[in-house]
């Protein structure tokens, strides 16, 4: 019999962590933060995604996972192959789940949007509370190809990535 083999996690490149306060302020900071931070990491095409992806998970945490006299996390974490974009707050009781918002809701859209952003995303639990994660592969682009929110990315056949950034 042969022995299973263990997969090794990819090295960890960069990786930033911040604790905020919960108000509709930190979200504002923490996107400028993580965009800034993938910049000067050099994946100044990730930027843009991961502004929206913390802007999000930042959001929920605020709105659905925070309580008085508590923080919420915001880390990011860069490997070879995936920057990981991890929002923790002290509610594990209150995990979030996809749904349809009708067309006259205001909210309720947000997660929607992080699965068809995110190549992968997931809830983990904590000792207190839960961490709500995305993830981007990160791909290296061919010198020539344009950066920014019109960009083509590879990506599986159908999926956001194949067809690259629509207009807004």
């Amino acid at each position: 019999m042969a022995a299973a083999q263990i997969p090794v996690p990819e090295p960890v490149l960069r990786r930033d962590r911040l604790d905020y306060t919960p108000t509709s302020r930190s979200v504002s900071l923490c996107r400028h933060r993580a965009a800034r931070l993938v910049t000067q990491w050099g994946h100044p095409e990730l930027a843009c995604d991961t502004a929206l992806l913390v802007s999000e998970l930042a959001t929920n945490a605020l709105l659905h996972g925070s309580l008085r006299g508590r923080l919420f996390r915001v880390e990011l974490t860069l490997t070879a192959a995936t920057l990981r974009i991890a929002v923790s707050d002290p509610r594990g009781e209150r995990l979030p789940g996809l749904r349809a918002a009708a067309d006259d809701e205001c909210y309720g859209r947000g997660l929607v949007i992080v699965a068809q952003l995110a190549d992968d995303w997931g809830v983990e639990p904590r000792a207190v509370g839960k961490t709500v994660f995305a993830e981007l592969a990160v791909r290296r682009r061919a010198p020539d190809m344009p950066v920014g929110p019109h960009a083509m990315r590879a990506g599986p056949p159908g999926s956001r990535t194949a067809e690259g950034v629509r207009p807004r």
